[in-house]
Parts: structure tokens; sequence; C-alpha cells
């Protein structure tokens, strides 16, 4: 295809390849390092820019709109102070496998290597969260650089590049030649490895899938779904990754995340052939490493090769695009022999995943099943790091695709801006974040980012003043001895009203359902405080009773 030639300053040759990828929507705190670049962003009125409060929250914003989207996320900020501000969001794309590209200005070309203001070598500070980090330092490369950058961040492994801008190349006019949108290549695997996938099926009693991101990203949800029930394999997902397959059907047998269910893990302990589709079965998936033992056979597919074998080594191992693979594993032909296997692990993460109310439940319980009672079933949850989130992850039912956007890294303050991102991506969904106290005050101040584009999310701020999650680990390794967990208090509700949302306070679930009823039917800008207990820090256990498993662990280590 012939290049398209154009004379243009720098800073416009980089809207005009965010034109051609279809890019809608950028994310940013505004520097003065990259002024000409919002300045081509004015006279670009089809791509609307979002100035958010905190560089975090515009790059958490950028990350959430890419998963939801499925398409990259644009963000944008200045040098050195604002560049180290959103690498948390950096960070979370890199290990979620979300393709980002960040856009960074940089001090003037002259001033490098002097200790110029807010000066940083981007791309070597970038370099170990990022797939690429680049400077540029001719204007002319603009646009190859910039089209680089979109191909790398979308093919193989997803995820982040960084590209540095000096402000003195920006205003540059040159002759700038523009290729075609990038095309994202769709491996497919061999005859011969899917007849050794067939071959090991055929040999196997207890077959498991462990589904993860990259059959998201691939949109092959419904081929992995045609896949099971054609061969009645039970099916799980890998952290953070619950909507990739329906949590309602009867072959879905659970959650591989924190604090999973013993007996839920028993389905990955009893396999014998485990067919990893789409995940890189990181620490969180795989325990600590710890259930994918030796003596199973594991099948890794995955569209990355480096990928294959990083930390489990496969018997098979196949670099595919997973809707390519599954295109190719729906003509398989299996004589099954596992039903019964698959409907014993069904019916173990049914019994683990049901939710019983009574007058003694903690109002996380009641939450959950006002949630699932109340919100469309094509709602998209988002949630923070915390320990909150056992109670979502143990008890809600992803029953559709694309409902799902939440933190593989485990990043605190991730729920409510990758909710306006998912948002902004999803207009047509009701979209809800979960947080705890600790986590939604480290990035709060997006709340006045939703109002003031109007963007109608829900967060719900689980309150028990404090950083519950550290303080389950004290109480595991040094029981009573609490230290820097405790939080002040907070009325959320107050500063929620504050910048504009509506804000509703709730200690029972009654007043919760009457608030998101409310919530709902308003479609503006809302935050739900819901007062909790310390005691009731996780979704299986107390503060008392993790503190007397540790005093009775110490007990007995000393003994022996």
């Amino acid at each position: 295809m012939t290049k398209v030639m154009k004379t243009l300053t720098a800073a416009q040759a980089i809207i005009e390849c965010l034109k051609k990828e279809n890019v809608e929507r950028v994310f940013c705190v505004p520097g003065e390092s990259y002024l000409p670049v919002l300045d081509a962003f004015h006279d670009t009125p089809e791509i609307q820019v979002i100035s958010a409060r905190h560089e975090g929250g515009a790059a958490f914003m950028a990350e959430g709109y890419a998963k939801a989207s499925l398409k990259p996320g644009v963000v944008m900020a200045t040098r050195g102070v604002g560049a180290a501000n959103l690498t948390i969001g950096v960070h979370t794309a890199y290990q979620d496998s979300t393709p980002m590209i960040v856009f960074l200005g940089q001090v003037h070309s002259k001033f490098r290597g002097r200790e110029g203001f807010q000066e940083v070598d981007l791309d070597r500070f970038f370099q170990p969260i990022t797939k690429w980090a680049v400077e540029v330092k001719d204007a002319e490369r603009m646009p190859e650089i910039v089209e680089k950058a979109f191909r790398i961040a979308q093919t193989g492994r997803p995820g982040p590049v960084v590209i540095s801008l000096p402000e003195d190349v920006l205003p540059k006019r040159a002759d700038m030649y523009f290729g075609p949108r990038t095309m994202i290549p769709r491996p497919a695997p061999s005859t011969e490895e899917i007849k050794l996938v067939s071959s090991l099926l055929k040999e196997s009693s207890r077959p498991l899938i462990i589904a993860g991101g990259g059959v998201k990203l691939a949109q092959a949800e419904s081929l992995l779904q045609q896949f099971a029930e054609k061969n009645s394999l039970p099916v799980m997902a890998a952290f953070r990754r619950q909507d990739v397959f329906p949590n309602d059907h009867h072959l879905y047998t659970g959650h591989l995340g924190l604090g999973t269910n013993k007996n839920v893990l028993e389905t990955v302990k009893e396999a014998d052939v485990i067919i990893a589709l789409g995940t890189r079965l990181s620490e969180v998936t795989t325990q600590d490493y710890s259930i994918i033992t030796p003596d199973k056979k594991l099948i890794h597919i995955d569209i990355d090769y480096e990928t294959i074998g990083k930390t489990v080594a496969p018997e098979i191992g196949i670099v595919a695009d997973s809707k390519e693979a599954l295109k190719h594993l729906n003509d398989l032909d299996i004589k099954e022999t596992w039903k019964d296997w698959a409907k014993e692990k069904r019916n173990v993460f049914e019994k683990a995943s049901t939710l019983t109310l009574d007058s003694t439940a903690v109002i996380n319980k009641h939450v959950i099943s006002i949630l699932k009672e109340k919100l469309p079933e094509n709602a998209l949850i988002t949630n923070d790091a915390g320990n909150f989130a056992s109670w979502l992850h143990t008890y809600y039912s992803f029953t559709q695709e694309h409902t799902y956007v939440g933190p593989t890294s485990g990043a605190m303050g991730y729920g409510l801006p990758a909710a306006l991102g998912a948002q902004l991506a999803k207009q047509d969904k009701t979209v809800v974040a979960l947080s705890g106290d600790g986590g939604f005050m480290m990035t709060a101040n997006e709340l006045e980012t939703a109002v003031r584009y109007n963007i109608p999310v829900i967060s719900l701020v689980f309150n028990n003043n404090m950083y519950g999650t550290i303080r389950m680990h004290q109480e595991m390794h040094y029981p009573e001895k609490v230290v820097a967990t405790d939080l002040g208090t907070v009325s959320f509700v107050q500063l929620a009203q504050s910048m504009g949302a509506d804000g509703y306070l709730v200690r029972t679930a009654a007043e919760f359902s009457t608030a998101l009823e409310t919530a709902l039917e308003k479609s503006v800008p809302a935050m739900i405080e819901i007062l909790t207990e310390k005691e009731q820090i996780a979704a299986g256990s107390t503060i008392e009773q993790i503190r007397k498993n540790a005093m009775n662990n110490t007990s007995r280590r000393k003994k022996e």
C-alpha cells in the first residue's frame, strides 16, 4: 500500500496517527511540555480529551477503557513528575496484558543531561514495565514511531508502549508519511499440534480448561463455550477473568483467585490434563505456582511464545491466537469419559459459591446479593484491590462476556478510574465500581472527573477504617501486633457531595437496596458508602479466627 504524505508538525502527526487507528478518546493531565499536542487536539473534535485530576487516575482510566473496548487505551502526561505519577497504570497494563499507548512530554533536547527541569530519562525509566519505550528525536519519524507503537502494543501479548516527546521536536514541521492501520496477526496452531492435543485428551480421565485474558482479547468466549460443551470439559477462570465463561453454566467450576475455596482448588489438583488457554499462569492463578504439579500434563496455548513455559513447563506448547486455536479445537471428535467428574466439580463450585443470608450475615454478603438481584445482566463491574473483593469473587455471578474489569496487578486506587474508562467505552452499560476505603481514597479525586464529564458510574465504598488486606496478613504472621493499618474517619458521603456527586451512607441491607435503586434510576455519578465491621475481614474469616489460627500454629511449631 502506498504511504500517504502530509506536511505537518510532529504534534499534528500524532493526532493523524490516532485518527487512523480510530481512537475516540484519550486521557490526560495537561502539561506545558506537550502543549503542541493539546493544541492539535483542540482542532480535532472527533477525539475527546478527558482531563483527569491525577496522572495515576488518567492511566487507570485508559487501562479500564482498553479492557472494556478491546482497543488500545491512550494516555498523556508531562515529563518526569507526571510520568512518575502514571507509572502505576503502566505497570497494571503490563501485568494485565492491556494494550496502551503512553505519550509523555520531555524536556528540550538541548537541556538533556544537564538536569533540566523535571528531567527523567523516560525511555530507560519505563523500559522494565513496557513492551517498548522510545524517545522521538526527529520530527519526520513521528508517524513511523507512533505506528510501530500501536503495532507493538496490540500484537503478541498486548501491553503498554511509552513514547517520550521532547518539547522542541513537537512544533517542528516536516513531510510526514503515513502507512495503513495496524493489522493484528492471528497465528493458528498446526495440524500436528492439534493431533497432539487430541491424543492427550483421549488418554485423560479428568481434563480441565483454565481460561484467561487471551480468550477475552480474541473475543473467543463463544468458541470456548462451544468447545467445552462439545466435549463436556470443565472450565475455570484465571485470576480476575471471571467473565471469560458464564458462571451459571453447568461446566463452569470456579475462579482461581485470592482466597479461592480449598474445595474448588481441588479441581485443579485432581485434574490430569490441563488446557491453559490465553493465560500466563500467574502466581495467583497457580496459587503460588503450587497447584499445577509435575504429574499433570499441561497444554499451554498462548499468542506469546515467551509466556509458554515461563512458569510451568508444558507437555505441549502452542503459539496461537485463542480464537484461531479454538476454531481448530472445535473440529476434534473426542469420546469423553469424564462427564461425571465434570458434574461433581460443578457441584463443588455451587456449594462453595452459594450465598446464604440470615440475620447474622455480614452486610457484604447482602450487598452482593442485592447487586445480583438489581443490576442488569450486562452490567459491568470494576474493583479495587482489597479484601472486600473476596465477597465479589466468591458470590457474584458473571453470566455475560465483557462484564468485568479488574486489576490482576492488584493495584489499589484502580476501581473508580477504571470504571470511568469502562463507562466511556461502554456507554450503554451500567458500570459499578467496588472499592475499600483505603484504595478509594487514593483516587477519590476522580469523582470530580466523573461529575465534570457526566460519567454516571456508581462507586461502592466498603468502609472499615483500615487497610484490611494488610491487617489480615499482620494477624496471620504477627497476631495482635497491629502497625500502620488503622485509618481515620472520613465521611465519604460529604466528600462525594462536595464534588457534585450523589452520596449515600448505608449501614443495613435495606438501606443499601434503596440507595442502589435510587442511583440506578438517577443515572448520575454516585457514591454509596457502606459501613462495615473490622472484625469481618474477609469472606471466609474473621480477625479473631485468623489470630487464633496463627497463635495455634506458633504454639505447634514451638512444641516441634
